[in-house]
Formats: C-alpha cells, sequence, structure tokens
C-alpha cells in the first residue's frame, strides 16, 4: 500500500504536464481534439464537445493532440486556430507549457510542505567537523579539529537552516587554491581560521567530513515571507542539483549511466520515503516534477525540446517549416526510442529490486 502516494504522485505529475499544454492551448484558443494520460490500448475515455479525454495503460507519459492532420476531423485545413496555422510563438507557448507547468507545481508544493510542515532546522547555527580524513590534509595543516564548529567563510555566516552544509561545500568547492577565512568555534572560543583549499577548478576540497550542529527538526514558519523565502531556495537548490546530475550523466556517462532509475525504482524509492517520513513525499514530488520538466526541455526528439528545436530552424529559415514527413519520422523515432528505454528501465528495476529482496528473478 505505501506504493500507492509514490504511483499517485507519477500520475499527477503526467497529467499537470499535459493540463500545461492543454491550457496553454485552449487560452489562445487552438483546436484540441485528444488528451491522454498514458499511452497504448484505452481503459477509460470521455468523448466531449471538441476533445476526446482518455486513460491508457501504459502509464510512461501522456500527449495532447490536434486535429491538424487528423483524417476525420471537419475543420478545414485552412483554419487560423489548428496549431500548425498558428504564429512560431504561439505554437511556442503551447510546447513550452508542459515544461513550466511542472516548476510551477514543484514551486507549489515546496511551499505548501514549508507552510504545513515546517522549515528543516537544528538549534545551533554552523557546520560541525566530525572528522578529519587526512593528516596531510587543507583542514589538518590549517590546524581545523574534530569537533570544530565553522560559524562563517569569507563573510558569509552560517544560519540554523538545513542548507549550510549544502552552501559551505558549495563554497569551498568554489575556492580552489584560494585562501578561505573560516570563522571557528572551539571549546566556546572564537577563532579565525584561513585555509587552502586543494584540488581542480570548482573542486576544492579540505578533508573533512561534515555534520549538522544537532538534530534536525521542523518547526513553523514565522510568516509567509519566509515561507516564500524557504521555498524559492530549496527550489534554486534543487534546480541545480538536478541540472549538475545531467551533466555529469553527459560528460562521464560510462561511470554515471548505472545511477540511472525508471519508474520502478522511483516508486519503489518514493514508497521507502513514506514509510520513513510522510513529509519527505513533499520533497519527492518536487524533486521528480522538476526532473521531468528539465528532461523535457531537452533538445531530443519525442521530448518538448525536440518540437521547440523545429520551431528553431522554422524560424531561421524565415517561416518555411521543415518537410512534415522528416518532422513526423524523427518524432515518431525518438518516440519508439524512448518507450523502448522506458521498458528496458522497468525490467532493469524490477531485476535489481528482486536480488535485493533475495529473490531469483529466474
Amino acid at each position: 500500500m505505501s506504493a500507492l502516494p509514490a504511483i499517485a504522485v507519477l500520475a499527477i505529475l503526467i497529467l499537470v504536464h499535459e493540463l500545461g499544454h492543454f491550457m496553454a492551448a485552449r487560452v489562445q484558443g487552438i483546436h484540441v481534439n485528444r488528451f491522454s494520460i498514458g499511452f497504448g490500448p484505452v481503459l477509460w475515455k470521455y468523448q466531449g464537445k471538441q476533445t476526446e479525454y482518455a486513460l491508457r495503460a501504459i502509464p510512461l507519459g501522456g500527449y495532447v493532440g490536434f486535429p491538424d492532420d487528423d483524417e476525420d476531423s471537419d475543420i478545414p485545413p485552412n483554419d487560423p486556430n489548428l496549431m500548425k496555422n498558428r504564429p512560431i510563438v504561439d505554437r511556442a507557448i503551447v510546447i513550452s507549457a508542459g515544461v513550466i507547468a511542472n516548476f510551477v507545481f514543484a514551486y507549489l508544493v515546496l511551499l505548501v510542505m514549508t507552510l504545513s510542515v515546517g522549515i528543516g532546522t537544528v538549534d545551533q547555527p554552523g557546520v560541525r567537523i566530525t572528522k578529519i580524513l587526512e593528516p596531510n590534509a587543507p583542514a589538518a595543516v590549517s590546524g581545523l579539529r574534530s569537533g570544530d564548529i565553522i560559524l562563517a567563510a569569507n563573510g558569509t555566516k552560517f544560519d540554523t537552516s538545513l542548507t549550510t552544509l549544502d552552501r559551505f561545500q558549495s563554497l569551498i568547492a568554489k575556492n580552489a587554491n584560494q585562501t578561505v577565512d573560516l570563522q571557528v568555534m572551539r571549546d566556546g572560543k572564537m577563532l579565525q581560521v584561513p585555509i587552502l583549499p586543494d584540488g581542480e577548478a570548482g573542486k576544492g576540497r579540505i578533508g573533512v567530513r561534515l555534520d549538522f550542529t544537532g538534530k534536525p527538526h521542523r518547526r513553523a514558519v514565522h510568516n509567509i515571507g519566509e515561507a516564500i523565502d524557504n521555498a524559492t531556495q530549496s527550489f534554486e537548490r534543487l534546480v541545480v542539483m538536478t541540472v549538475q546530475g545531467l551533466k555529469q550523466l553527459a560528460t562521464n556517462f560510462q561511470n554515471t549511466a548505472s545511477q540511472l532509475s525508471g519508474p520502478v525504482a522511483i516508486v519503489a524509492m518514493g514508497s521507502e520515503l513514506v514509510k520513513s517520513d510522510a513529509a519527505a513525499l513533499f520533497d519527492f514530488t518536487a524533486i521528480i516534477s522538476i526532473n521531468l520538466a528539465i528532461i523535457n526541455i531537452l533538445p531530443l526528439p519525442a521530448l518538448d525540446g525536440g518540437q521547440l528545436v523545429f520551431l528553431a530552424i522554422e524560424a531561421l529559415r524565415g517561416g518555411k517549416p521543415l518537410p512534415e514527413e522528416l518532422q513526423n519520422n524523427v518524432m515518431q523515432g525518438g518516440l519508439v526510442i524512448l518507450l523502448g528505454l522506458g521498458v528496458v528501465m522497468i525490467f532493469k528495476d524490477s531485476f535489481n529490486l528482486l536480488q535485493q529482496s533475495g529473490l531469483s528473478p529466474l
């Protein structure tokens, strides 16, 4: 039963994405004849005045259909409200709306989480050093010790929020081979400790293990402004983390491909989060929504980004689109690859889950 909330989250996020496309078209008066969640055989459908709404068997996405090339449509081919007859900007808005909807939804989820379950915090500001990893590491050379609490670095103060570890690690990473002035609390005394992180540019390190200054817990927000600020910071952090993860996948595919997860693993992960902390379902929803948005905007066939590439080429050609047959072949080929990848990931995830449970899939 714990898997049901995670499955519901995936279904809701697909619905939000497709609703973004649908509403952007409807608001502009563009004809829409199909709205589908999932692919494959129809499980349920309803024919409205203008649009057929359907729920299909394969829950790996969805689509909004337009009557532009529907032979059964009674709309004249020169109708100005057909998608293909609208200006490039109008079409770009429709195509981009799904991504925008997922970003907006992720932010709203984080805001609701902040207002309902509070802000993650600890009682004492700063970052605690729990271990010096190497005797010759920059931390050891500078005189830092296990138990020291870093209160500030280069004038940046660390508060009681749960983003302090990320902020400190990011500051150190950006200052490789450059002196960083630390303000350190040790046994009730304030110390000034200069340190020189080593490593490559953007990958500075000082050779320590870090932790929070106390046990993380949640507190109620003081006002709506604090809630908005916290949700904004969380949203920015998740977007940056997602982009960095995709960048690492692209630049170091061989070592990171094994970390890819399909829908089965995502549901399993969400189920475990629900068991440990129901509030974690908010974070899970926001992370998946942001991932869905960023992946869809990539310039790949069958994704929103691929369609935007076609529009960009059309704009560069003075409003002359690429041959329709070429576009259809590219998009259909991309869809086949995408669905095939989804099926492969389902089998991979299922096999891994069976191994982790100690069962044999054979």
